[in-house]
């Protein structure tokens, strides 16, 4: 329970707040040990899904603690304690593992929950303050809270004990999503969308190719290059041998460093010899790193022979939400 001198200011209040839920975390990691490995083996091998119960504020952690199991590769989902009796459990399968959240470990409306796991001998991982409640007793596992005061003043609303619970799903979803090998790319999959999902673009997945590349060959008089260059629309030109080889691309800057005589000039005696290129599975952001230090707006993308596939400018990464 808070214990700020009641003329504290908001600040205060709020840091011993934090300060009292912190050390309740502190507890709870450093008493981890053979029942949090139980647990996470049980999650780890189970056949179907890991369903999330609790009622109250238990139940919006346990909401929360599946969204994260099911976004790291876990398959998860949330039921309600009182639907659960109504007819949700029949969304309970004997190939689940069931993680049921309550401080006290005798919420009422656990009850037909709490029966029916046993019942079918569905394995039960509990989440609880109190190691001799009826949830503790009846799971396969119990995983207990610590015995740590609420943080709010008068020392009963849910604060500490919500924390620790939001804490310890978190602990249980990285410690199962490391045991399965999820990896980055596996990430991605679950997060298509958002500034999440924009890390993990691909160049091959913006990059303009076919008859949209601004190509010329090295003999083409600066004339045809800059019809090209308008056409496209990209500010740059590659300049491509008859293998597709990239020889060179000219840009904007290319055009104002050779004006005297542009006109007669060809394609290959202005082009930047060896220019800066990305390859089609590079990351978008390092593609636009790339295009940051070197103060360019376009990068040619060339595959494993040096052919010139595609070509990525950084109005495609704005809209990729990458920059």
């Amino acid at each position: 329970m808070s214990t700020t001198s009641p003329s504290a200011s908001p600040a205060q209040i709020g840091a011993d707040v934090i300060t009292t839920e912190a050390a309740a975390l502190t507890q709870m990691a450093d008493s981890l040990g053979d029942a949090f490995n139980t647990a996470a083996e049980l999650m780890r091998d189970a056949k179907g899904r890991v369903v999330i119960s609790g009622m109250g504020k238990s139940g919006h952690i346990g909401n929360k603690i599946a969204a994260t199991l099911a976004s790291t590769g876990t398959p998860s989902f949330f039921v309600h304690p009182s639907e659960a009796s109504h007819g949700d459990l029949g969304m309970i399968t004997r190939d689940d593992v069931c993680i049921v959240i309550s401080n006290s470990g005798e919420t009422t409306e656990l009850h037909a929950l709490l029966a029916y796991l046993t019942r079918f001998s569905i394995p039960m991982i509990a989440m609880t303050k109190n190691a001799d409640s009826t949830l503790a007793r009846q799971s396969t596992v119990a995983l207990l809270l610590p015995d740590a005061a609420e943080a709010c003043s008068v020392g009963m609303a849910p604060t500490t004990s919500t924390t620790c619970t939001l804490a310890l799903g978190d602990a249980l979803s990285v410690a199962v999503m490391r045991m399965k090998g999820f990896a980055k790319e596996d990430f991605h999959v679950f997060h298509p969308g958002g500034k999440l999902g924009a890390q993990f673009v691909r160049v091959r997945d913006v990059m303009h190719q076919g008859g949209e590349l601004p190509r010329v060959s090295s003999g083409d008089p600066m004339g045809d290059v800059l019809i090209e260059m308008s056409a496209k629309g990209f500010g740059v030109a590659g300049v491509v041998a008859e293998d597709d080889a990239l020889q060179g691309i000219i840009t904007d800057g290319d055009l104002r460093r050779n004006l005297d005589g542009l006109m007669d000039r060809t394609a290959g005696e202005t082009a930047t010899a060896s220019p800066q290129t990305a390859e089609p599975d590079m990351l978008l952001t390092e593609a636009m790193a790339i295009m940051n230090e070197r103060n360019i707006s376009a990068l040619p993308v060339l595959d494993d022979a040096g052919r010139f596939v595609g070509l990525i400018h950084i109005h495609d990464c704005l809209r990729a939400g990458t920059a």
